[in-house]
């Protein structure tokens, strides 16, 4: 496409780049995330990092955004990628928070051969089963930010764990990864449940039950809204001081950590990426970021920044059409804030480091102290064949 020819041809030369009109070099973007609801703050903080990639690198006048707004609704996010394809010609989609928004565009951005960088949502099939050469994703999968901690935890001296997640397909996933990797490392799951998603206000019987049923610690997926509600509620009924609670990273994110309070004190997670990575890349972007918008950033804002400087490297590969920028970005590798990162030539999928790492209080409010690493962590490719 002429768009993203005349925009690899300015990357590469910045002083033309500067006389050359913004429509010559403009490529269109599909931003597609949640702006309202419960996930609204996560489709904010992807916004806002990937602006502050392509400010960075000088290239927000190459670039036409189109928002589109997902709802957290499977058929809202089909419709409204139809649209970003169809009506606003997009060169590119970048997005997507739910695992059920992925599912659900998948054929769609495979059919129309139009890349899709996917900034969040972690369906394990949409890098496995059902991949695409045109899905390439920068943030993780469910798998993947979850097997880690099962062997951890186990080599922390858990056996028992009872897990619990929203019912749905991130929840499942990312629960049923743990569970696999906790018991193939020797321990036991001795329950789990399931609670409806988006529905559910009193986890308190949930809670009940986890109890009741004697583990030495309890694991759990639940993010946003959702997360604050049961680590407040983990502790509120009493939970707290007998059992201790892991998960994923999610729970106590960056983002909404300080609005859990106290409760999220000594709860240990995982995750591919914090704040507190003690690296000269990972300090100058908290740094720009905090400039940016008064706050340190969150798993989301890199992830955001990332899928922002992997279309910025793919395009100024020389990629000058779809088909061009989809092999581009399969390509891309660098070490950013994260860590090293790269994607996986077998599923399109990030390879990364996985953190794991203790809430704590800090002079500031809450903070995270990282307790351990797995580096370099890769997806099978689970049927995935490119």
């Amino acid at each position: 496409m002429s768009k993203l020819k005349g925009l690899a041809a300015g990357a590469l030369a910045l002083a033309a780049l500067s006389t050359a009109s913004a429509a010559e070099a403009e490529t269109r973007v599909g931003l597609l995330l949640p702006y309202a609801g419960v996930y609204a703050a996560l489709g904010e903080e992807i916004d806002a990092g990937f602006q502050l990639a392509l400010e960075e690198a000088g290239m927000t006048d190459e670039f036409a955004i189109v928002r589109e707004d997902t709802e957290v609704k499977p058929p809202v996010g089909l419709a409204k990628a139809r649209k970003l394809v169809l009506e606003d010609e997009v060169d590119v989609i970048v997005g997507l928070v739910s695992s059920g928004v992925l599912g659900a565009v998948r054929d769609f951005v495979d059919g129309a051969q139009v890349p899709l960088i996917v900034a969040n949502a972690g369906n394990d099939d949409a890098t496995g089963s059902r991949c695409s050469k045109y899905i390439t994703r920068v943030s993780f999968s469910n798998g993947q930010v979850n097997r880690p901690m099962g062997q951890w935890m186990y080599d922390q001296g858990i056996r028992k764990v009872y897990t619990l997640a929203p019912d749905y397909a991130a929840g499942r996933q990312m629960v049923g990864a743990f569970a696999e990797a906790f018991r193939q490392a020797g321990g036991e799951i001795v329950g789990e449940d399931f609670t409806p998603f988006r529905k559910t206000q009193d986890f308190g019987p949930y809670l009940t039950k986890a109890k009741a049923a004697g583990p030495d610690a309890i694991f759990v997926f639940y993010a946003g809204g959702e997360a604050i509600s049961f680590v407040k509620q983990y502790d509120s009924f009493g939970i707290k001081a007998d059992i201790p609670l892991y998960g994923s990273g999610f729970l106590t994110s960056p983002l909404y950590v300080n609005a859990e309070g106290p409760a999220a004190e000594g709860v240990v997670t995982a995750l591919h990426y914090v704040p507190t990575i003690d690296t000269p890349e990972n300090r100058a972007f908290v740094e720009a970021f905090r400039a940016r918008t008064d706050r340190a950033p969150s798993e989301y804002a890199v992830q955001g920044y990332d899928a922002g400087r992997a279309l910025i490297e793919a395009v100024k590969s020389g990629a000058d059409s779809r088909e061009a920028l989809a092999s581009a970005l399969a390509k891309v590798t660098y070490t950013g804030p994260r860590g090293p990162v790269k994607i996986d030539p077998a599923t399109n999928n990030i390879v990364q480091n996985i953190y794991v790492y203790e809430t704590i209080k800090g002079d500031g409010g809450l903070t995270q102290k990282i307790v351990g690493t797995v580096e370099a962590v890769a997806d099978a490719p689970n049927g995935c064949k490119l």
